[in-house]
């Protein structure tokens, strides 16, 4: 199994509290905090691959909501050079295991896909 990927935020209390439970867990991962490395329009696409946008959209985020984007999801490309200029449109924490992408918080699918006890 590759190693996991972690993608969070410093500020963001949830991705505080997912990544010291990975830490917890004794979780090897690689980690990138997207203020100190943002997530360019090519890397955005890759995680998003063929998956539905909707779920990579963090509707507590400012932009989500001037653009009305619960109503109006983008298409890919609208979504890709949305998340690249607003990295905090990203729904966060992520958690990357193999072709697996877990968006959000939740510890418990963390636990099932890591094979640890939630």
């Amino acid at each position: 199994m590759s190693t996991p990927r972690f993608i969070w935020k410093k500020t963001c209390d949830t991705c505080r509290r997912y990544k010291a439970q990975l830490d917890a867990w004794g979780v090897a991962y690689e980690g990138r905090e997207i203020n100190a490395e943002p997530l360019d329009a090519v890397e955005i696409d890759a995680l998003m691959g063929d998956r539905a946008v909707k779920p990579f959209l963090n509707p507590r985020n400012a932009i989500y909501r001037e653009k009305n984007l619960k109503d109006s999801t983008p298409d890919k490309a609208a979504a890709v050079a949305l998340i690249a200029a607003h990295n905090n449109l990203l729904k966060r924490p992520v958690l990357i295991v193999g072709e697996e992408i877990l968006l959000g918080n939740d510890l418990a699918a963390a636990a099932r896909l890591l094979g640890r006890a939630p």
